[in-house]
């Protein structure tokens, strides 16, 4: 009997034991289980505050509305490529700005209105000039270039021209010069011909309206023609149609000797200097960062220039004197007019 007893107590103690065990792996799944979902719920809550204060939620770029970013002098209108939101931008844009000013923005973009659309981000100024000499990259003033009337002078590196007549800024714009692989000349050079509507020797597709040629047998010249954003021409100098009307008058051309085979002056002087970043940031993108990052010094133009000037002065000179010499022989061929016979006296 004392032997069942035992037995029974040592059952009944196992079963206990074998409870236990099970109840605290339950309390234990348990309290596992809340302690993953109160991890959970604070990773949430975490997730949620970081949302809020450090990082932009992942939005496809066409979804976001474009904005323009204020930084000061410059600001950058962001547009997205979604055809159907950048032509509604662009109304929006056509709304606010003149056509006047619209014509300024994409100058300053080196963009014409047929390439509007190449940009992602268009350069703003925070106040429109629409003539362009608020945001000139050139000095106002060369005193190098006090003698010289006229002089005309484009940069590679920026894609701009400048005009200077005795030594002050009187234009500037944007251009499109040689692409890498038929780069423009650099170098002192002189205005040679021009034709309102010239063909390109390349393609007799290509119309090239106030062309004005400055390398004869390299057939260079500027011209109207598309401005894309960037270098992309065939070696000429692009330029929006206002400014080649503009320079088209402005510039001499040269005074060929009689025959036409040689040059007996020449016009007005022209300078391509400097080089383009290939594959870099677009220079006027730098604005947005700095106003003044496309600036060319009165020191580097005068150390660029100095060396040229009395070839300039030399060729001026010349040609004032064949122009007058002309202007001479022509009236000196022309016969008085309306000149009264001198009567013979009455008898």
């Amino acid at each position: 009997m004392k032997n069942i007893f035992v037995k029974k107590s040592f059952l009944y103690a196992c079963l206990c034991a074998v409870f236990l065990v099970s109840c605290k792996k339950e309390i234990d799944k348990i309290s596992d289980t809340f302690k993953d979902t109160v991890s959970s719920s604070e990773v949430q809550e975490a997730e949620k505050d970081s949302i809020k204060k450090d990082s932009v939620p992942v939005v496809k770029k066409e979804s976001i509305p474009p904005a323009m970013q204020e930084n000061g002098f410059y600001n950058a209108f962001v547009l997205p490529k979604d055809k159907k939101m950048r032509d509604s931008i662009y109304a929006e844009y056509s709304k606010k700005y003149s056509v006047e000013e619209r014509t300024a923005i994409l100058a300053l973009n080196r963009l014409d209105s047929k390439s509007k659309w190449n940009a992602d981000t268009l350069v703003v100024p925070a106040k429109i000039d629409t003539t362009l000499m608020a945001y000139s990259p050139f000095p106002m003033q060369l005193d190098v270039l006090s003698g010289v009337k006229k002089f005309v002078i484009f940069s590679y590196p920026i894609q701009a021209f400048a005009v200077y007549s005795n030594g002050s800024l009187v234009k500037w714009g944007p251009t499109s010069m040689g692409k890498k692989a038929a780069q423009t000349t650099r170098g002192l050079t002189f205005a040679n011909w021009k034709k309102k509507l010239a063909i390109s020797t390349v393609s007799t597709e290509w119309k090239l309206p106030y062309n004005f040629n400055i390398h004869n047998i390299g057939g260079i010249g500027w011209h109207e023609y598309t401005l894309p954003g960037y270098p992309a021409s065939h070696s000429c100098l692009r330029l929006l149609r206002k400014d080649a009307q503009w320079l088209y008058s402005y510039a001499d051309t040269w005074i060929l000797n009689p025959g036409g085979a040689t040059t007996k002056a020449k016009g007005t002087a022209v300078m391509v200097f400097g080089d383009y970043k290939w594959g870099g940031r677009k220079p006027w993108r730098k604005l947005l960062d700095d106003p003044n990052a496309n600036n060319i010094s009165v020191e580097e133009l005068t150390k660029l220039l100095e060396p040229e000037v009395p070839k300039m002065l030399k060729e001026q000179s010349n040609r004032e004197k064949v122009v007058d010499s002309i202007k001479t022989a022509k009236a000196m061929a022309t016969p008085i007019q309306n000149e009264k016979p001198v009567e013979s006296p009455s008898n």
